[in-house]
């Protein structure tokens, strides 16, 4: 496996209160055809915390068969309890994940030895681990050169970097040579040109192929192309955040007759339509 391209943050589609399985699968197989690098189900973009175990099996699952084998899945397994992190990260394996989105526990706020235990305990589940930085979601921001530390661990093959801050990066990418994923589609070009690999995406959801486009651009060196295609889709980035994640990328997927635009609670569906300009965005099949 190499942890470099475009691995997309999959939503998980609701009807009438329960997992749409089939709208799943169906999401899985347009995201393979379109060319992507990977599949990450049961990420924050899939509302992960209102998932019953259950639900979460199942969506791994159908991924992992969805996937065929032809790009690896990365499935979440962190939580804020690192017992459930490992029993996650086995049943993953036996699933057929091909590794871990390990987020750092949020609402504890671990100390660093917390930290680097959590690490430790998860790597022990038998999956490659994928280190999940989002202090805008767990409420801890790590200094660069622990992540750095951590993402050395044993059993450690990426990081995923959701901080969108330039400085930051500035400091992590010349202390590690573990590959560097963008977890913020708004800065996919700076963070990769400093030495990023990837991205872990929610723009890929509505626009895989342009997403892909833009980092094959980057890869090979093309950066009037990547700035090309950088500005022409971050309007569509920004209205995708422009409230809290996946609200609009259900609206705009719903609008396609994708999926329904249901999320759980605390979660709401987008009350307003959206923008045509917006719309006009979305890569129809």
């Amino acid at each position: 496996m190499t942890w470099k391209g475009v691995f997309t943050a999959l939503v998980t589609p609701f009807r009438e209160g329960r997992v749409d399985l089939e709208a799943f699968r169906s999401h899985c197989e347009r995201q393979v055809a379109a060319g992507i690098d990977g599949l990450v189900p049961c990420g924050t973009t899939g509302e992960t915390p209102t998932l019953s175990d259950e639900e979460w099996a199942s969506l791994v699952r159908i991924a992992v068969e969805a996937a065929k084998g032809r790009v690896p899945v990365v499935a979440g397994c962190g939580t804020n309890d690192t017992a459930a992190s490992v029993a996650r990260c086995r049943a993953a394996r036996l699933l057929g994940a091909d590794a871990a989105l390990v987020v750092f526990p949020y609402y504890n706020k671990p100390p660093p030895d917390g930290l680097r235990a959590h690490v430790r305990a998860c790597a022990s589940g038998g999956l490659p681990l994928v280190l999940y930085h989002v202090p805008g979601r767990t409420g801890q921001r790590l200094a660069p050169a622990l992540l750095a530390e951590l993402s050395g661990f044993e059993g450690v093959v990426a990081v995923k970097e959701a901080t969108g801050d330039m400085e930051y990066a500035n400091d992590l990418l010349p202390a590690t040579r573990t590959p560097m994923l963008s977890g913020d589609d708004a800065t996919i070009l700076p963070f990769c040109v400093l030495g990023g690999t990837g991205v872990i995406s929610v723009l890929s959801n509505v626009a895989p192929r342009g997403t892909v486009a833009l980092l094959r651009a980057i890869d090979a060196g093309d950066l009037a192309t990547a700035r090309t295609l950088h500005f022409r889709y971050l309007p569509l980035v920004r209205w995708l955040f422009h409230t809290t994640s996946p609200a609009p990328c259900k609206a705009l997927m719903a609008s396609a007759g994708w999926c329904s635009n249901e999320l759980r609670l605390p979660l709401v569906p987008l009350s307003t339509p959206v923008p045509q300009a917006i719309a006009s965005l979305l890569e129809v099949e």
